[in-house]
């Protein structure tokens, strides 16, 4: 499976540290890993490399890694920490099976949406939050040999940003679509058509990105779902698809309802794509995030026109009326005298 690119370790190096050729190894070694390594799991690689390079060399590295964001610890109850990738590897809850002691990932916008909550509603500043579910597993519930996960958690966030993205443009395709049938007015017509027709390019190369990834991982279509996020996975402008359907829907109300979706995806994008450390999945919904942008403001500009043009219209409308009350009626011709 393609690995991610190695880091610029002269970049991550903290300030006072020297260049070492058995770090910069140990550190390629451990990011060619997949999964979470003990420091013993780590030694006993190293070692088949290179006997030269110490156990005490290995630990060391590791905290060093660790304090250049390469690396993670984490404690799964075991009597150890093990470590797992922290460079374009997005940050991640774990299940944890008791029974045969393996831990599966994810990651779910409700639990982090409940824990900036409950910090702000506290005052308090969160610097990092740890959720660990222990119980078991389908395999060990089931009795079935457990089958090695060698999903890479970053290829498994880019194809469920991917997902979401593309369910995204898929919803707003349809939302579009029907849009532009409902409006009568030409122009308002022409906007929707143009924003439909940009929604299926959008698809089309989304869509392209998503078979190139699994070109580089033939299992990664049938891989757990890494990322949860509720309401997403239909898209996010079902909800104002419904909405055109009601009676009374005019082309201001379709534009209204068109710029609440927009925000609302624009915003959803943005938030995740910023707080995601580095990877191919934020770069993704970082993207989406600057289309939606894009539409959003398109959107606004064609509201304000159409307010415009409706008020201007109704004002010319009143002067006209106006003018015709306060003009002076023809005078009445005076029959002769008889």
């Amino acid at each position: 499976m393609a690995m991610s690119a190695l880091p610029d370790l002269e970049h991550l190096r903290p300030a006072g540290t020297k260049r070492s050729g058995k770090r910069d190894q140990i550190v390629n070694t451990f990011l060619r890993q997949e999964g979470h390594l003990s420091a013993d799991d780590l030694v006993d690689i190293i070692k088949r490399e290179d006997q030269r390079i110490s156990r005490a060399t290995v630990y060391r590295t590791l905290q060093w890694m660790v304090t250049a964001g390469i690396a993670r610890k984490v404690d799964f109850g075991e009597g150890r920490f093990r470590f797992e990738h922290s460079y374009r590897h997005p940050r991640h809850y774990h299940l944890i099976c008791k029974t045969c002691n393996r831990s599966f990932e994810f990651l779910s916008s409700d639990i982090e949406s409940l824990v900036e909550e409950v910090a702000a509603a506290r005052n308090f500043m969160a610097r990092q939050s740890v959720v660990q579910i222990y119980g078991t597993c389908e395999a060990c519930q089931t009795g079935r040999t457990a089958q090695p996960d060698n999903g890479n958690s970053e290829l498994l966030f880019a194809r469920d940003a991917l997902r979401i993205a593309i369910a995204t443009e898929r919803s707003g395709r349809e939302f579009y679509t029907r849009a532009a049938r409902l409006v009568k007015n030409s122009r308002g017509r022409h906007v929707f058509e143009k924003l439909a027709a940009e929604e299926v390019d959008h698809l089309e190369r989304l869509e392209g990105r998503y078979r190139m990834l699994l070109e580089r991982d033939p299992q990664l279509e049938s891989r757990p779902t890494f990322l949860f996020f509720k309401g997403a996975a239909n898209g996010l402008f079902a909800e104002g698809t419904e909405q055109l359907s009601k009676p009374g829907v005019d082309e201001a109300e379709a534009l209204r309802i068109g710029i609440r979706c927009e925000r609302g995806s624009h915003r959803f994008f943005k938030r995740y794509g910023e707080k995601f450390e580095d990877s191919e999945g934020k770069q993704v919904f970082l993207e989406f995030a600057e289309e939606e942008r894009e539409h959003l403001e398109l959107l606004i500009r064609e509201y304000r026109a159409l307010i415009t043009r409706t008020h201007g219209g109704r004002k010319t409308a009143r002067a006209t009326a106006a003018a015709a009350r306060t003009r002076p009626k023809p005078a009445r011709k005076l029959r002769p005298a008889t």
